[in-house]
This record gives C-alpha cells, structure tokens and sequence, in this order.
C-alpha cells in the first residue's frame, strides 16, 4: 500500500509543488490548508486544482486548531509529515504579529504533538533563511548563531526549530528543519518580489527598490527547493526506519536549501525585464524595517548528508516565471 503523507499548507506555493511531486512519486497525499486571505484566496484554489489526482485529499483545517488537528492524526495514521503550512512575510508580522503566534508557535505544536502521540518516520518542516538576522558572517551557514532576528516572522521560525529539538529530545520525534532561501518561480505569492515587480511592470507602474538597490538575495527556483523538500523527507525516513525507528535513532537537522548564489536585486530587475519584454520605472527606496541587505546559503551540509544541489540558472528560472506569469494575468 502507498504510504501517506500529511502535507500541510497545501494550497501554497510550495506545498502545492511538494504534493504534486509527491503524487507523482506514488504517495497517497492529504493536504490541508486554512485558506486564509492573506492574499487572494482565487490563487490558492486554481493551485488546489492542479491536484485532481485519486490519490489527493485536501481538508481545510486550521493548524491552530489543535482537537481538529489531534483527530486528524488519529484518523489517517499518517506514515510522514511535511509541514509547509505557516503565517508568511516578513513585513506583515510587524502589522499582525499574533497571526504569527497562532499559525507558526500554536499551529507547530499541534503539528509535533500529532506526530508525538501518532508517530511517523520523519516530520519534514519549513524554517526561514529570515532566522539568521542581523548576522554578518556570509554564507550563512547552520553551525552560525541565530540570535539576532529582525522580525517577529523569524522569530516564530527560530522558534519552530528549538521546538522540534525538544520533541526529539523528550518524545523521539524524528526531525528535519529546512531553512528556505527566496523561493520564485510559477505559481509563487502576489507578495514576493518577483510577482510585485512583474505585475507593476506589466502595467505600466513603477516598482520599488529598496536599500537603493543594494540588497542580494539567494534565489532559488521552485523545482529545486521541491525536489529538496521531498528527497530530505525520504532520507529521514529511510535512516529512521533503518536504525529500526527507535529512540535512539530520532533526530533533529537543520539544513539550509539554497541556491548558494546571492544575486544582485538590480540584475534580477534586468534579468526579469528581459523575459517580460518590458523595462521598468525604479522608485529607489530606503531599507525596510526587517530586512536584510544579503541572504546566502551555505548548502555544504544538504550536499554531503543528502546527496542535493539547487542546480538552476537565474535566466532559466526567470523565463519559466515569466512566461507563467503572462499567461496567468491573462486569464
């Protein structure tokens, strides 16, 4: 029988991705989401449409919503977890900061106390390269101290990560954080850089750079940062269930899953603008509160303990938004 896996924030940008792939590789999949109007709801059911497989089931269901969550977990016998579910963006936390309690700290316990009292091989979770902060040392690397962050969004990430050490530590709770760099690609957020520009440029409208344009960002496209998530999920698995599930055999990783090439956000502007046909009007901006001038991933240890490297060119990937973008605007 093909095993089941619980993905949550199924309707997201990357939890849509991480199901289809998982579908793709045979697994029965059951996907919840809230559905909140963070931002518009239309785009998370078009993703939800893309699942039309016998082997999905989607639920909406809010992780915060801890009895809801326990039965589910009582009822499916779930064999994995990967949690993409979460309260997202930097800026808004500073508008809404108890979303950010209620979805990423309420909404993460009710996720490892499901996999506490109805145990699965391996709970595959989503962190923040947000969670370095105001630190300086580059590449950021894992084995860095994360005691700096500049918003409460890194903050609940951070969070999640002592969290599921804990669990490990008290109830053997098998474990992997994934610390995401700027993921873009089709279907990505209305909130995100990639998509605020394109929509702008398409319409005539300027676009802001902050930091005056001296700001880099790791990006890194949607297909890598999936086929990361599914393939750190089967190796913690296989590693559990080959040291025979036992207390002794859980742990707690953390890797970071980048592309390892911080990108100028100026060449990204022009690389983007090259694929829409269009140059854009620039308001050049003074830094946010919560933001950071670099993010780069160091991705040694993703490399040598999972065998995964995010391979794909800016150029590449851009095109591949692009054209997608296009098509959906027309819509």
């Amino acid at each position: 029988m093909a095993k089941k896996i619980l993905v949550t924030g199924a309707a997201g940008f990357i939890g849509c991705e991480v199901s289809l792939l998982l579908l793709k590789k045979g697994y029965q999949v059951v996907g919840i989401d809230n559905m909140n109007a963070y931002y518009q709801v239309s785009l998370k059911e078009d993703r939800l449409k893309r699942l039309d497989d016998v082997n999905f089931r989607f639920e909406k269901m809010d992780l915060a919503d801890s009895a809801a969550i326990m039965d589910l977990f009582a009822k499916e016998k779930f064999d994995g977890v990967i949690h993409l579910g979460a309260q997202a963006g930097v800026r808004y936390s500073l508008q809404n900061p108890q979303a950010y309690i209620d979805s990423n700290i309420t909404g993460f316990l009710s996720i490892l106390e499901g996999c506490r009292k109805f145990p699965v091989a391996h709970l595959t979770y989503a962190s923040s390269s947000s969670v370095y902060g105001r630190n300086t040392k580059t590449p950021f690397s894992t084995d860095d101290p994360v005691c700096s962050p500049s918003s409460l969004y890194a903050a609940t990430k951070r969070s999640n990560e002592l969290m599921a050490e804990t669990y490990r530590h008290l109830f053997q709770v098998n474990s992997t954080g994934l610390r995401f760099f700027t993921v873009y690609g089709p279907w990505g957020r209305p909130d995100m850089a990639p998509w605020l520009f394109a929509d702008a440029i398409l319409h005539d409208k300027p676009i802001k750079i902050f930091n005056n344009g001296n700001m880099q960002r790791d990006f890194t496209y949607i297909d890598d940062i999936v086929g990361g998530v599914v393939k750190v999920y089967e190796t913690g698995a296989a590693r559990f269930e080959a040291a025979g599930a036992s207390a002794s055999a859980a742990e707690s990783r953390l890797y970071n899953i980048g592309h390892g090439n911080p990108v100028n956000l100026l060449d990204f502007v022009k690389t983007l603008e090259k694929h829409l046909g269009k140059t854009a009007e620039k308001i050049y901006m003074p830094m946010q509160p919560g933001d950071v001038e670099i993010t780069w991933a160091d991705t040694k240890a993703l490399e040598r303990d999972v065998g995964y490297t995010a391979d794909t060119d800016l150029d590449v990937g851009i095109k591949a938004f692009a054209d997608w973008f296009k098509s959906y605007s027309a819509k």
